[in-house]
């Protein structure tokens, strides 16, 4: 959009200057809060129709029942069936999503990382009905998933579907996605902080009242509304907290080290098996078939490594297990889950990852002091934390889980051990490398915009090459021909700027003619002009450059509009090279500032071009 703009009148700033304070927000974080309390609501009942629904293709596959009370598998006894009827779930899953929804495959989160990254935050109604169908099926017959990862990719559809019914920007809606995820992860398993933490540590990629205020809202509407759909108190109360000694915190450290060591492995193993399908020759919709062949086998041998496996997260902690038994459930939930998840099915990993850390953590306790169930609390928090890269969230969604609050700091330990031990062998998490290997790269590291934090003052150039208006245009084009600049800004009489004379509009003066009584000023009336100030900071600096398609501004005085600098994209590029030297520059303080005196350009101006600053 071109700026009109006469001689020697006060240029304005294309674009509106962001205020600066503390947090960005405005009025309509109050209208994303009220839309957030109806999402976690459709969201919390969601989660019921879910459990339900898993609860009746359970009894109906393995008991012959049509209720939806759910029932262990634990007496499953030994047949074809066992075998059978995985097999027949995963046919059925390929089918779907072959015929329905390819976004229904995988356990959901990536998924939803997906459409907030790169799909502007919609979801389509499709997913919103068959991801908790084919997770129904998937977990109901005998996979070894949680119903976690399937909610929060239905709870995300239904904020996204509700989202698109309004006219809100990619960012609102955005928020409204992950509202609908928490609150469908904070019913499922009562945990509204952990499910507040999970979408800053995961899904939002920021830190800011208009998202964090209705995600919080839409969490608490969740665990408001829980006691009337669900049980209400922590899903696994738990209290054996031991008196540890003062290498205490080291031996919580140790299972965070092991679960990250672990953690490590099975997403490896994990995306070798996927490399493994992939080179099968035949088609996808195939693949959940032979998991489900996979699962079945591995129910032969440990019929509680099926399903959900509640009953074995309660038993891990409070319950005297048999170490052989232990054993037997680690080797072959990991073995089938690996295979199941790598087929493309559909189910969550947030209970599996209990079950395996927390069997870690229980088979490792019986060398530590206190009770196995305290070490297995420990190994579920910090193999969650680890594999997900979210320590935090890890720490508080087992103190919620078990309402242990005693435990916060141990579990604090071994979530932020494992999570330091995964970011350190493996470049992305078992969430992230799915999208990476569809050419999409993601990073979960937040920091301040140093564009923000640095003024226009502290990077523009103050001894800049100007022209003066009233030169006749002949000589002007002369100077800039005889210059070292490209375009120069152009002043009046009281050294405010009028626009820029480039040589691209020089050549094209020359070439129609001109005329002895030209004025330079003349020939540049009304040409756009992009105008910042030494006190904006440089995100607003960005913000005119992008809004006028130019890639210099004028800076002047706010009081007179005397031109005092210029700022061009080469100077943009000293703030990210600074922000950069704040990472890796080690040198001493003394010997950073020699350097960049030394290395300080010097200017010479042309015979007809005036020097300003």
């Amino acid at each position: 959009m071109k700026h009109e703009v006469p001689v020697g009148a006060p240029v304005q700033s294309p674009v509106v200057r962001r205020p600066l304070a503390d947090f960005a927000a405005d009025p309509r974080i109050l209208i994303l809060l009220a839309m957030a309390v109806t999402i976690g609501a459709a969201a919390t009942l969601a989660a019921a129709v879910l459990l339900r629904l898993i609860a009746l293709v359970t009894n109906v596959s393995w008991f012959g029942l049509l209720d939806t009370v759910p029932h262990s598998l634990v007496g499953v006894s030994p047949s074809p069936w066992v075998v059978l009827i995985p097999v027949l779930g995963g046919l059925v899953i390929g089918l779907m999503a072959r015929y329905g929804s390819e976004k229904i495959r995988g356990h959901g989160i990536p998924e939803a990382i997906e459409a907030i990254l790169l799909g502007a935050s919609r979801m389509s109604a499709k997913v919103a009905v068959l991801k908790p169908v084919s997770s129904a099926i998937s977990i109901g017959t005998g996979g070894p998933f949680g119903a976690e990862g399937p909610i929060i990719m239905t709870g995300g559809a239904l904020g996204s579907l509700f989202a698109q019914l309004f006219h809100l920007s990619d960012a609102e809606r955005k928020t409204l996605l992950v509202a609908g995820a928490s609150a469908g992860m904070t019913a499922i398993f009562g945990t509204p902080v952990a499910a507040v933490l999970l979408a800053v540590e995961l899904l939002l990629f920021e830190w800011r009242p208009r998202s964090f205020v209705p995600v919080t809202a839409a969490a608490l509407t969740a665990v408001a509304l829980r006691p009337l759909l669900f049980e209400a108190g922590p899903l696994f109360p738990f209290a054996a907290h031991p008196a540890l000694p003062g290498w205490g915190l080291l031996a919580c450290a140790g299972i965070g080290l092991a679960a990250g060591l672990l953690s490590g492995l099975l997403t490896m193993l994990l995306y070798r098996l996927e490399d493994g399908f992939e080179r099968l020759p035949i088609h996808w919709m195939w693949w959940p078939a032979l998991g489900g062949l996979f699962v079945g086998l591995g129910g032969l041998i440990e019929p509680r490594a099926l399903g959900v496996g509640y009953d074995v997260i309660a038993d891990l902690l409070n319950t005297d297990l048999a170490v052989r038994a232990v054993l037997l459930i680690l080797a072959v939930k990991a073995a089938i889950w690996l295979v199941a998840l790598a087929s493309g099915t559909s189910g969550g990993v947030l209970a599996p990852l209990l079950i395996l850390g927390g069997a870690m953590g229980w088979l490792v306790g019986h060398l530590l002091p206190g009770a196995p169930g305290f070490w297995a609390l420990l190994g579920m928090a910090a193999m969650l934390g680890g594999t997900m890269r979210a320590p935090l969230t890890g720490a508080l969604f087992a103190v919620e889980l078990t309402g242990d609050v005693r435990a916060l700091v141990p579990l604090l330990a071994a979530t932020v051990t494992a999570y330091a031990v995964t970011v350190l062998l493996l470049k992305r998490s078992i969430l992230t490398e799915k999208l990476a290997r569809r050419g999409q790269h993601v990073t979960r590291e937040y920091a301040v915009d140093p564009y923000i934090l640095t003024r226009v003052k502290d990077v523009m150039v103050r001894a800049v090459d100007t022209l003066d208006g009233g030169l006749p245009l002949d000589e002007a084009i002369a100077a800039m021909e005889a210059g070292r600049h490209r375009a120069y800004p152009v002043l009046d009489a009281e050294h405010r700027p009028l626009g820029f004379a480039t040589r691209a509009l020089g050549l094209h003066w020359t070439l129609n003619g001109t005329s002895g009584r030209d004025r330079l000023a003349a020939r540049i009336a009304g040409t756009a002009l992009a105008v910042v100030h030494p006190d904006d900071v440089v995100a607003h600096a960005l913000d005119v450059m992008s809004a006028t398609g130019q890639g210099r501004v004028v800076v002047t005085d706010p009081e007179c509009g005397a031109l005092v600098g210029l700022l061009t994209c080469r100077d943009l590029l000293q703030v990210r090279a600074t922000a950069l030297r704040a990472e890796t520059d080690r040198r001493a303080y003394r010997a950073t500032l020699r350097l960049r005196r030394t290395t300080a350009p010097a200017r010479s101006p042309a015979d007809s071009i005036h020097r300003s600053g």
